[in-house]
């Protein structure tokens, strides 16, 4: 969305904050040479996830325009707070541009966020351009960073939908609500606390798990053969996948020692 008013200055980051992949210049200093996009996220949460392509593939195409791209790790869960965690997720994730980690959430309130993931471009000169809350409006964004860096030169064509649920016009279902198995976001499911597997119904395009620890998930699909998920990280995975919104039911066997927070649950296009 275009801010509603033209004076909404850059705000700075708390001094002494961690980052992950480097330590940028002051986010002032930034502004006075070119645009600044700023991704507040939690490496582990689904809707932040599938957002980072998106922010993944604009800071390699616009770099070299003079576009600066930060991450904002402001945690969910217990688990993503910690530095190690949250290096070894973004690490997996492909994540190649600076990420604050935001442990206390300083930044999260000054920026004003209420939802992952939350994002903000802010203009050479350090007015706000844009924002956006939750998923969606890749085009527009695009659009908006390239409208910022019109006087740099010839730019690409905006990327195309990275899923169909992504493309404009798309009709797409609701999917299940999100199950926090171990009764809370801040209290996991561990295969210890029962010999049988984690069972749940859904209505979805896709399934995926946040999980800490390290070993390997079991998954099965409709009563089907299983498949085995290797888990060397911590972060959200995914448990299956649909070309559209469709009903199943899924069967979750976690390796001894691992966690899992959360089942989640993706959009799928209306056939």
């Amino acid at each position: 969305m275009r801010p509603p008013r033209a004076d909404i200055a850059v705000l700075p980051f708390p001094a002494g904050v961690a980052w992950v992949g480097g330590t940028p210049p002051a986010v002032e200093r930034i502004c006075a040479r070119g645009p600044l996009l700023v991704h507040f996220i939690d490496f582990a949460q689904l809707n932040s996830v599938r957002t980072l392509p998106y922010l993944v593939a604009w800071h390699e195409r616009y770099a070299a325009h003079g576009l600066t791209v930060l991450g904002v790790n402001s945690p969910r869960w217990p688990f993503t707070r910690k530095p190690e965690a949250l290096a070894l997720g973004l690490g997996r994730l492909g994540v190649g541009f600076p990420v604050a980690a935001d442990g206390d959430h300083a930044i999260w309130h000054a920026y004003g966020c209420d939802r992952w993931p939350s994002l903000f471009l802010w203009g050479r000169g350090g007015a706000l351009a844009w924002y956006h809350f939750g998923e969606g409006e890749y085009r527009a964004t695009e659009e908006a960073i390239q409208a910022e860096l019109a006087a740099s030169g010839s730019l690409p064509e905006p990327l195309a939908p990275l899923r169909a649920s992504d493309a404009p016009g798309a009709l797409v279902a609701p999917p299940s609500e999100e199950v926090f198995p171990g009764g809370s976001l801040e209290r996991p499911w561990t295969p210890e606390a029962s010999p049988a597997p984690l069972e749940l119904a859904y209505e979805a395009g896709g399934a995926h798990a946040t999980v800490d620890g390290e070993g390997s998930l079991e998954v099965s699909l409709d009563g089907g053969e299983p498949r085995t998920i290797a888990v060397g990280a911590p972060g959200l995975y995914d448990l299956a996948a649909h070309p559209r919104h469709e009903r199943h039911r899924i069967a979750l066997r976690p390796s001894a020692g691992m966690r899992v927070w959360s089942v989640s649950f993706s959009p799928g296009v209306v056939s």
